[in-house]
């Protein structure tokens, strides 16, 4: 699904990336951790495309194609989602209009028709009780006056409509209370496939208690140093960072 071979990449002219290796196979998700500053959002962005961020050298393959070169819009086409860690408001854009014409933009650049009105519909409505989303929430203007968990649960509506082949969630658990943590995993949990790959962000185990990871990566300076599974995160969260950064300089 996702490889990405000895990716460098910089911000401002400060090297972030430096030298980073992941596989992501269809049907699998994986969780990065890593103290502050490791390059995890780095990460995250740099796959999506955000221009902001130079890719200096390695390589970005989706399903064995390079999209490297590809523009934001283009990668979301091909299957790129992110879950944004600060989602953006827009006013007087409903929730329903956004998440229309995303879907819409999409299937145009696959050639496609835009998707008949009564089948949005009802996707729209088997996918706001698959995440437990009031019919109200879907009319009011794109995260405008949301709360944390509306906006979270927004951005996994968006997922579950879009449909992506690999889902990218940034810290989404970030400034959620317990009830609004629990919803968003369930949604996420829900919305895996065979078909489809999970990379989720976090700097706690608390997420992973229920978006159970089949790998956990530390990420410490740029790169993965460290290998695991759901256990990696039970042992990083009773130990901290510190006996990682040991390791990697010893």
């Amino acid at each position: 699904m996702l490889k990405i071979q000895n990716l460098h990449a910089e911000v401002e002219e400060k090297s972030i990336l430096k030298g980073l290796n992941l596989e992501v196979k269809a049907g699998e998700v994986h969780a990065i951790m890593g103290p502050n500053g490791a390059g995890k959002s780095t990460m995250a962005s740099v796959i999506a495309g955000k221009e902001e961020y130079e890719v200096t050298s390695g390589t970005i393959e989706l399903e064995g194609e390079d999209i490297s070169e590809l523009a934001p819009e283009e990668r979301a086409h091909a299957g790129v989602f992110l879950s944004f860690q600060y989602p953006v408001e827009i006013p007087g854009v409903t929730v329903t209009n956004f998440v229309k014409t995303s879907i819409n933009e999409s299937r145009k650049a696959q050639g496609l028709e835009e998707m008949p009105a009564k089948e949005m519909l009802q996707k729209i409505r088997e996918k706001s009780e698959l995440l437990e989303i009031d019919r109200k929430f879907l009319s009011r203007s794109l995260n405008e006056g949301f709360s944390g968990g509306e906006k979270k649960r927004n951005e996994i509506f968006q997922m579950a409509m879009l449909e992506p082949k690999l889902a990218i969630l940034d810290e989404t658990d970030s400034g959620l209370d317990i009830d609004a943590l629990r919803i968003v995993a369930n949604g996420v949990n829900k919305l895996k496939s065979k078909d489809n790959a999970v990379i989720v962000i976090t700097h706690y185990q608390r997420l992973l208690d229920y978006i159970v990871p089949d790998y956990v990566h530390v990420l410490h300076d740029g790169k993965i140093v460290k290998t695991g599974d759901a256990s990696l995160a039970l042992e990083l969260e009773a130990k901290g960072y510190d006996w990682i950064k040991e390791e990697v300089n010893s």
